[in-house]
C-alpha cells in the first residue's frame, strides 16, 4: 500500500492596506500602481494615470506584491448654482487573480472614510461591469445630464449621462436629476 501523505495547508497569505498621498510614495510604488492599472484596463491611457495623482491612494499587498489600487483626487463640481469640494475616486483595480476576495470593498471603505469627512461630495465615473459594486455601497446615479467646464466654456459631455455616481454628504443636499458639470482635464473629464 503506498505511504499517504496528509496535505499541508497553505499558509495564510499576509496583505496589507495602504494609504498615503502620491507624495509620499516612492517611484518603484508609483511604477508598481501604475503597471497594474494599464493590466487591469484595456483601455488606460498617460491622461488616466495622471488623472489618479495628486491625492491619497489606497493600496493592498499581498506579501509583499502590490494587488489593487484605488486613489481620490481633489476636484470641483458644479450644481445647482454651488461650487462643490469633490472627492473624486480614480484608478480603482484589482489584479485579475484577486478578485473576489474584498479587496475592493477594503479600498474603498477607505476612500469613502475620507471623502465623508473630508469633501462635500464623493463622485466617480462606473464603467458597466462595476456599477452594481458601487450602487451596493450606497453611490447613487447621477440622473441628470453632465456638463464639462472646457477652455471654450461649458460643454455637454452626454456619452457620460448614466455612468457617474455619487456618495453624498448631509452637508450639500443633492437634486440627482438636475444638471452637474465637473473641471477641466485632459483626457476624459470624468
Amino acid at each position: 500500500m503506498p505511504h499517504m501523505t496528509e496535505a499541508q495547508p497553505t499558509p495564510p497569505r499576509r496583505t496589507d492596506i495602504r494609504i498615503a498621498h502620491t507624495a509620499d510614495l516612492d517611484a518603484a510604488t508609483l511604477k508598481a500602481a501604475r503597471t497594474l492599472l494599464y493590466d487591469v484596463f484595456d483601455d488606460m491611457t498617460a491622461e488616466d494615470w495622471e488623472h489618479a495623482l495628486g491625492g491619497l491612494h489606497a493600496l493592498v499587498h499581498e506579501d509583499g506584491a502590490l494587488i489593487s489600487h484605488a486613489s481620490v483626487v481633489q476636484r470641483r463640481l458644479l450644481h445647482d448654482g454651488r461650487a462643490l469640494r469633490c472627492g473624486y475616486v480614480e484608478g480603482v483595480g484589482v489584479r485579475a487573480d484577486r478578485r473576489g476576495r474584498g479587496h475592493g470593498a477594503a479600498m474603498m471603505d477607505v476612500l469613502e472614510r475620507v471623502i465623508r469627512r473630508g469633501y462635500d461630495l464623493g463622485a466617480l465615473g462606473a464603467s458597466d461591469e462595476a456599477a452594481s459594486f458601487y450602487a451596493a455601497r450606497g453611490w447613487q446615479l447621477w440622473r441628470g445630464r453632465s456638463w464639462a467646464l472646457t477652455p471654450d466654456g461649458i460643454r455637454r459631455t452626454p456619452d457620460e449621462d448614466g455612468c457617474i455616481y455619487v456618495l453624498p454628504a448631509p452637508a450639500a443636499p443633492l437634486n440627482l436629476d438636475t444638471d452637474l458639470a465637473c473641471d477641466w482635464r485632459d483626457g476624459d473629464v470624468w
